[in-house]
């Protein structure tokens, strides 16, 4: 799989159908899963990415605290099809707990992506605070 990138903005129809941009479904194929994110946005994993992700929560030992980590991700995750016009419909849920009502922006994460409410997605962090977190990552070897 390549690593996921590039930020897209869409809107959701009026039956809840989100578009997934072409460069997004040739990673993800016809189907992948969407659960709870974190900041209030949703997770769209690929199968594959899903198997790895899900593989990392299974070696979290059993404390009160990973007990509820996985089951924040597991208790909402759903599978989720693009039919042949390149949208799928996120279940209601999901769409309530981030906030999605209309415009949405997907952003690619390397291993994932990221489903925003627009609104939301403007109220982050600007990119003018990251300097700071790229001078830290100097600890974990990384250097740009």
């Amino acid at each position: 799989m390549n690593k996921l990138a590039g930020k897209y903005e869409h809107s959701i129809d009026a039956k809840g159908r989100i578009i997934v941009p072409s460069k997004f479904r040739e990673e993800l194929g016809d189907s992948f899963i969407v659960t709870l994110g974190l900041d209030g946005c949703l997770y769209i994993f690929s199968d594959d990415g899903w198997d790895k992700f899900t593989e990392q929560l299974e070696k979290l030992p059993g404390t009160k605290d990973h007990r509820r980590t996985k089951r924040y991700f597991m208790a909402n995750a759903a599978n989720c099809d693009i039919d042949k016009q390149g949208r799928v419909l996120v279940p209601a849920s999901l769409r309530e707990q981030a906030g999605i009502e209309k415009d949405v922006v997907l952003v690619g994460m390397i291993d994932k992506i990221e489903l925003w409410s627009k609104e939301r997605f403007d109220g982050l962090d600007s990119f003018e605070s990251v300097d700071d977190i790229v001078e830290s990552l100097t600890d974990f070897g990384i250097s740009f």
